[in-house]
């Protein structure tokens, strides 16, 4: 029980009491002595679920191929790809030198190659990192680029969580080190064609990316170039190369706006020159091309409506009235991505709530009739894939749904034919005929059609008796979780459970409508969703209230802490990963990561009475009643930036403090990770594991093998 010690704050003539904001001081050993407190409780209070977490780690470990290589990728006469090895927790990244420049076939070990190392002839690595996380309690890998003449490997790692990388550059003759280090840097970096600079992004103190950097090769940090420093606190920048690597970019977004500046590199005199200015509300994104033996650049944006248009553009600065439709605005298709290559387009739409590819052949006369790419399943998701070759013959894509595990195919877009490289490897004696897949649709209060994605063991139902079920929802920044598989999750579906996404408003699965009607003044509409679609899920028979468990991360937290407190009695469990619980407290403060580029999305309640009025009527924090809630389990890291610990430590001790009946609440705390958890494959399944047996456990499946 933490200690209360309230703070009160009066805002649009309201006071606001705060018991435990105390927590927020995370160098306090008082803190810290509390996190680690709950953990110690967190552990005796799951000590009975200790084999069975075991075993879920043994399952997931016995049922993943180890030691595995991924499908190489071609760039530049090399193919690139990734290895994992037994017993070790990161991978390393390799190449092979193509060796017949008009056979796109990806390589593949050797019929005769040990089991154990599966390496390609000739293989180089060009970064082990287990080499590079040694010593570190976590580690992450922001990126790695080569250099355009082959000589030089940039590459980031983060070994704190908090996601502000070094980069060091490897020299591949040799493998020695440069001496140039550069620290701060949010992700990767992007080389110049020079070969002799690349560029990068740092953050504010609010750990907003806000500068884009040159740095030149030989020289110190502090001596480099600031190419772009955006000072309005709403917009982030980010720098890039096109795919033809002639041009550079640069990009200022918000949530609702953007604006591109573009470099041509082939003219030595040319500088950065604004494509667009920026127009509140108009988001476009560039794309160069060639069509019809001149350049271009592809326009996607809204202007002509919600769902965007791809337009074309001259290959310079040029007004929206420049902009000649290829692709119309369609209300029933959300355009989301455009890719170019010497042959083809391709555009990555969704409809009807399913992700799909539509293939543009390109002719001496211009643009062909599009297709789209298909596949015969109900549900699944389909996406491209690492195409770097501007020249090439075919799209690589990749294909999963919640029965099916993720799978890589080459399209050759002349033939329409599609080949399978690989299937990720399930072993154990899975089948993808023992799982039955679902597509449902939840009436929500308003009269919404929500979309529901469920999977179960085949005649799971038969008996005709509800299935523990998880269901996991997110519905904010019109991010979609599309059906997608997960070696963990068959140790609940053998069980006897049933996995269900609830595709809630806030998300971006049914076009941009589906996100305008989750955000701002709607925002509720996303927890009523969530709650009619568990409701849904009880009614027809689906679920039972004691034994249908809801997950979500992150604003997937919010939801979690929102829906609990609306309807506790519709679920027997809740897990909030990394929840954004106390999200009221966080929008009022600017100063704290993220606030101010978050008000397009959540509204800004210290300057509007009407969003404080609207944010405190279901922040979660605030709205902790003296009900009796389902047990709760809080995940969290203590070295997140995006979301602070502090908001779930003080949740759980507001429940604690307020709920009646069982008051079964648990917070774990990662001590050395991030937003994203723990570092390495092995620690994540093992934190996994600690996840599924308390779900297991909610379910009364505990004690299921």
């Amino acid at each position: 029980m933490a200690e209360r010690r309230p703070v009160s704050r009066e805002l649009h003539g309201t006071t606001r009491t705060d018991d435990y904001e105390w927590l927020r001081e995370k160098d306090s050993p008082e803190v810290l002595a509390h996190l680690e407190a709950e953990n110690a409780w967190t552990e005796q209070a799951t000590a009975h679920l200790a084999d069975l977490r075991a075993t879920l780690f043994e399952e997931t470990k016995a049922r993943t191929k180890e030691t595995d290589l991924s499908v190489p990728t071609r760039n530049r006469g090399w193919w690139f790809y990734g290895r994992t090895f037994e017993g070790k927790e990161y991978g390393a990244s390799c190449r092979v030198p193509v060796t017949d420049p008009d056979d796109w076939t990806p390589p593949v070990p050797d019929a005769e190659a040990r089991v154990d190392e599966p390496a390609l002839p000739g293989e180089e690595v060009l970064l082990d990192l287990n080499e590079l996380a040694e010593g570190h309690e976590f580690f992450s890998l922001g990126g790695s680029a080569l250099s355009l003449d082959d000589a030089l490997l940039a590459y980031a790692v983060d070994t704190a969580g908090d996601e502000r990388y070094t980069v060091r550059v490897k020299r591949l003759a040799g493998g020695s080190l440069l001496d140039d280090v550069v620290e701060g840097v949010l992700g990767g970096v992007t080389w110049h064609p020079d070969n002799q600079s690349f560029f990068y992004t740092t953050v504010d103190d609010a750990w907003r990316s806000d500068k884009v950097w040159r740095h030149r090769l030989g020289t110190a940090q502090s001596d480099d170039e600031l190419v772009l420093h955006e000072t309005d606190a709403r917009y982030w920048v980010a720098v890039g190369r096109s795919r033809d690597d002639r041009w550079l970019f640069t990009v200022s977004g918000s949530k609702t706006t953007t604006e591109w500046s573009i470099l041509d590199t082939t003219d030595p005199e040319a500088e950065l020159t604004v494509f667009h200015p920026r127009t509140d509300g108009l988001e476009y994104h560039l794309e160069p091309a060639v069509i019809a033996g001149a350049p271009v650049f592809l326009v996607l944006h809204n202007g002509s409506g919600p769902d965007f248009e791809l337009a074309v553009s001259p290959p310079a600065p040029a007004t929206p009235a420049q902009w000649s439709p290829l692709v119309p605005h369609d209300a029933s298709v959300r355009l989301e991505d455009v890719d170019a290559f010497a042959t083809h387009l391709v555009l990555h739409q969704r409809s009807e709530g399913l992700t799909q590819l539509r293939i543009l052949p390109l002719d001496a006369d211009g643009v062909g009739e599009g297709h789209l790419v298909e596949f015969d399943r109900g549900v699944y998701t389909i996406g491209s894939g690492s195409n770097p070759e501007f020249g090439q013959p075919t799209v690589r894509l990749g294909y999963t749904s919640l029965a099916v595990p993720s799978s890589v195919y080459d399209y050759d877009v002349r033939t329409r034919e599609l080949t399978l490289l690989r299937r990720t490897p399930v072993l154990g004696g899975f089948d993808v005929e023992d799982y039955e897949e679902h597509r449902i649709w939840a009436t929500a209060r308003d009269g919404e059609q929500v979309p529901v994605s469920l999977v179960c063991r085949k005649g799971a139902r038969e008996a005709g008796q509800p299935l523990p079920t998880l269901l996991y929802g997110y519905g904010a920044y019109e991010a979609s979780i599309d059906p997608y598989f997960s070696v963990p999750r068959l140790s609940l579906l053998d069980r006897g459970a049933a996995f269900a996404i609830a595709h809630v408003r806030g998300g971006g699965e049914m076009g941009r409508r589906w996100y305008d009607q989750g955000k701002l003044e709607h925002k509720p509409n996303t927890f009523n969703d969530f709650v009619d679609v568990a409701r849904h899920l009880v009614e027809t028979g689906w679920s039972s209230p004691e034994t249908l468990v809801a997950e979500g991360g992150s604003a997937g937290g919010l939801l979690m802490g929102a829906v609990v407190n609306q309807a506790p009695e519709l679920f027997g469990g809740v897990v909030a990963n990394v929840p954004f619980v106390d999200s009221l407290t966080t929008m009022l403060d600017a100063t704290l990561p993220l606030t101010i580029g978050e008000y397009e999305e959540w509204g800004n309640p210290e300057a509007d009475p009407e969003v404080y009025a609207l944010m405190a009527s279901y922040a979660p924090y605030d709205n902790v009643a003296a009900v009796d809630y389902p047990p709760i389990l809080a995940e969290t890291s203590l070295n997140d930036t995006r979301v602070l610990y502090v908001e779930p430590a003080k949740w759980i001790a507001k429940l604690r403090a307020t709920a009646v009946g069982r008051r079964d609440f648990l917070l774990r705390t990662e001590m050395s990770a991030g937003h994203g958890g723990v570092s390495g494959r092995y620690k994540a399944w093992h934190d996994r594991a600690f996840s599924l047996a308390w779900i297991l456990d909610r379910m009364g499946l505990a004690t299921s093998s």
